[in-house]
Order: C-alpha cells, then structure tokens, then sequence
C-alpha cells in the first residue's frame, strides 16, 4: 500500500514498538513524516530479541519521521503518565494511540503459573485500558483522534478458551476495552477500532513461540502495518469505531488484490497457519463507516 501523506504531522503513541508489529507500524507512518512515540520496555539489547527503542528511533528517521523513544512497562501507571507527558511536551498533543504491547502464554490451565496469568493480564487487559485512559484527554482534542488495539475479534466459542483460558481472557480484555470505549466516546469524532491478522505473523514472538521454520508459513508484519495505516489514514467522524478488523480483508477493501507480496516465502502464499480466534466462515467487511 502507497502511502498517501494524511499520517504527515500527526502523533503516534505505540505500544511496543521496539520490534515485530508495532516497529512496523511506526516506520509506515514514518514514511509520511510523522511523529512516533516509541513506548516499550527494551533500553538495552535483549539476549534473545532484536531490537531496542533506540534502534527503532534510528530506523523512524531514517524512514522521514520524528521519533521519541520512551522505557515504558504498560504495567507501570507511572512510567505511562511520564511518557504521555513527554510526548505531549515535544509533541503538542496526541494523535493515535496503537496498544501494541502484549503478553503470551499458550498453556492450559493446570499448567499455567499465577505469575504468567497476571503477566498477560496486566501487560494486554490492564496495560491498554490504563495506556487509552491516560491518553484520552489528548486524544479527545485532536481532528484526527484514534485508538487501535492489536487485538482479536470477540466470540464467545468455547474452542477459543478451552486450550488457553488464561491467554484468551486477556487478549480478549484488550478487545472489550474497543467494544466499550468505542461506544462510550461514540459522540466524540474518536476512532476506536481492533486489528488483527489473518495468519501468523513472522516476529521474534512467534519464532520463540513455533521455532524459525515457522516463518516459510507466516506473513510479514508489513501486512499489519499497511492495514493499519488503511484504517488510521481515514479522519474521524467518518472514520469507522467499534471495529474489528483482519488484516487482509482491510487490504482487499482498500483494492489492494496482490497478498503474495506479504508473505515470507511467496511459495506457500496459499498455505500458510492461520492465527486464533478467527472463524473459517469470517464474513468479509468492507473498510468503511456504519450508517
């Protein structure tokens, strides 16, 4: 997807963005000038995943936008207030909040220890309702104003749950924060929405999770990153709320028709692994407001 400049000047905070989805992200929207807001805990090099917030600053840049890096745990509600703070300081507001960040466990019940359930619950459910919150006074004074949480469409089937309880209820706590804000602040020009990807996506999270073979059938996180910029580059109030997206429907909405481009090895472009939470029979949506 070209871009098309409506990101120019525009704030983004980001969850995350030291790497994988949410460096993405912020390096397509680099590419239209704009200002990024790098809030992730890596300051330092981590022995097992690439990547620090000042890396990805240097990369933002280099891509003709203007970063700030900032050491923020989600977990922490003062090194979020700090960073909101700076980045309205250097800033002048905030624009689009994107809740990146996130925690997976992938183990059953029995086998899940308390320590990671409140890991995942307090980085994905806590961490983006306390992110949007602090963000939401700046947020409510831009003529640009969104919130996407990288976060899965809601179902209440039991396969969803029955492998991974802890997992699912705090991936799906970051969705619910779309379905009840987005309603809440309905009458306030905020664009509050979810994405989520079709198949896996090759990140360092994913390699760790499967191993690097994995990656022959995954997509790249720019197929992430161009979907979001599909949504965000839209200007509230026309700008769709209350939204749960897929990747690849949003694309093929926008008419983008060559999803080969996206995958890792263009080989497997029709046999790749499917991400959770969606339905074979996912019906597709077209990019655009409800009336």
């Amino acid at each position: 997807m070209e871009n098309n400049g409506s990101l120019k000047g525009k704030t983004l905070f980001i969850t995350g963005a030291s790497r994988g989805i949410g460096k993405a992200i912020a390096l397509k929207a680099a590419k239209d000038g704009a200002n990024v807001v790098i809030a992730a805990k890596t300051s330092d090099p981590h022995p097992k995943l690439p990547g620090t917030i000042y890396t990805a600053a240097e990369e933002i840049e280099k891509a003709g936008g203007k970063a700030l890096p900032c050491i923020v745990d989600v977990r922490d509600e003062n090194q979020v207030k700090a960073a909101v703070k700076a980045a309205v300081e250097k800033f002048g507001g905030i624009d689009i909040l994107v809740n990146n960040a996130s925690a997976i466990s992938l183990t059953t019940t029995m086998s899940t220890e308390m320590k990671r359930y409140d890991l995942m619950q307090n980085i994905n459910t806590r961490g983006t309702f306390l992110v949007s919150k602090e963000c939401l006074p700046y947020l409510l004074k831009s003529k640009h104003a969104h919130i996407l949480n990288i976060s899965p469409p809601l179902s209440m089937k039991p396969i969803w749950f029955e492998n991974h309880v802890a997992y699912t209820m705090a991936k799906y706590g970051m969705s619910m924060c779309v379905l009840g804000m987005a309603a809440e602040f309905k009458d306030q020009n905020i664009s509050i929405n979810a994405l989520w990807p079709r198949t896996t996506i090759h990140t360092a999270a994913i390699d760790m999770l499967n191993g690097p073979e994995s990656a022959k059938f995954s997509r790249k996180p720019d197929i992430m990153a161009d979907a979001a910029y599909a949504i965000l580059s839209q200007v509230p109030p026309k700008a769709p709320t209350g939204q749960f997206f897929v990747d690849d429907k949003v694309l093929l909405s926008a008419g983008i028709k060559d999803l080969k481009q996206y995958a890792v090895e263009p080989a497997n472009a029709d046999n790749l692994h499917l991400d959770f939470f969606l339905e074979e029979s996912d019906v597709y949506t077209p990019l655009k407001a409800k009336m």
